[in-house]
């Protein structure tokens, strides 16, 4: 039987589908039939019942499944070991990002990281929405925030502090706030996720700790961090964005941090993977070249005077 087969079974059990199984491994419907019938007749059993609307696993399938996906794991897992020992960088990288760091930053990082390593290739996923490993088809997501399953792996690649950022045509039309308390009177520009608007803003004072959580009014919301920053850079508000995403318009002077004694939340950047079988000689070397970029922006930003050091400690 070929491995390739057995991966197809494997995805047909995980759907119940031969269509979606046939999707989701970019093949057509019927090569993915094929398949099935290949390894079912080399068994001699049927492994799925199948209806005219449904497919399940038949009582062979149910003991043959488990024990089929081990043994593939374990091939992986020799496969892998093997490249590990030879310092083989090469393999599909299917890596998330959120909107504006994708776009903006990491994408132009990882064309440099393939220069580098021409035997890689890459399929990346764009979205703010959460992201569920299996269902969108990725081995890797760099994120802002540590990992909240504890199933899931992760690195962290750098503290990223987030600014409140506005250019100076709207500071010139609506003055420059010096206070939280300031902010009620100016249009904030939200990040919205799954009809969640993100309006109430917190900040905490860099000297004395006093905490000040602001219920922010504003006419513009939307679920694509990068849409907010455009905003942001037309001039339409006020936007809390991380310094990673807004690095270039703050280097550049296009935007600028304002308020910055008040200080809103820290986040972190993770490089997170679904398992430790997802972590391969690529990846370490794609995490430390992320490390470096970011840590190098970061860097720029303490040399302009727009973060102080303790971002790298």
């Amino acid at each position: 039987m070929l491995l390739e087969d057995l991966q197809l079974v494997l995805k047909v059990a995980e759907f119940r589908s031969i269509t979606a199984a046939a999707t989701q491994l970019d093949m057509r419907t019927a090569t993915a039939s094929a398949a099935l019938k290949r390894v079912e007749s080399a068994l001699g059993v049927e492994l799925f019942t199948r209806t005219t609307r449904h497919l399940r696993l038949s009582s062979a399938g149910e003991k043959y499944i488990p024990q089929c996906e081990q043994a593939l794991l374990m091939l992986d897992q020799a496969k892998q070991n093997m490249k590990d020992d030879l310092d083989i960088v090469d393999g599909e990288l299917r890596i998330a990002f959120s909107s504006d760091l994708g776009r903006n930053l990491a994408i132009s990082w990882l064309d440099e990281f393939m220069e580098t390593y021409p035997e890689v290739s890459l399929k990346t996923n764009i979205t703010d929405s959460n992201i569920d490993f299996y269902r969108d088809s990725v081995d890797i997501a760099l994120r802002y925030g540590s990992p909240s399953d504890a199933n899931l792996y992760g690195f962290k690649i750098c503290t990223v502090p987030t600014l409140l950022c506005a250019t100076q045509d709207y500071l010139d039309i609506h003055g420059t706030p010096e206070h939280p308390h300031e902010l009620v009177s100016h249009n904030g520009l939200f990040y919205q996720l799954n009809d969640i608007t993100y309006d109430n803003w917190t900040f905490s004072h860099s000297s004395t700790g006093a905490e000040y959580k602001i219920k922010m009014n504003g006419n513009r919301a939307s679920n694509d961090g990068d849409l907010v920053r455009r905003w942001c850079l037309a001039g339409k508000g006020l936007a809390v964005k991380s310094c990673l995403d807004m690095s270039a318009d703050l280097l550049s002077g296009k935007v600028f941090s304002i308020m910055p004694e008040f200080k809103p939340r820290s986040t972190e950047l993770w490089l997170i993977f679904p398992s430790r079988q997802s972590i391969t000689p690529a990846t370490r070397l794609l995490r430390d070249s992320f490390k470096e970029k970011s840590v190098a922006i970061l860097n720029q930003l303490i040399d302009k005077g727009i973060l102080d050091e303790s971002v790298l400690a």
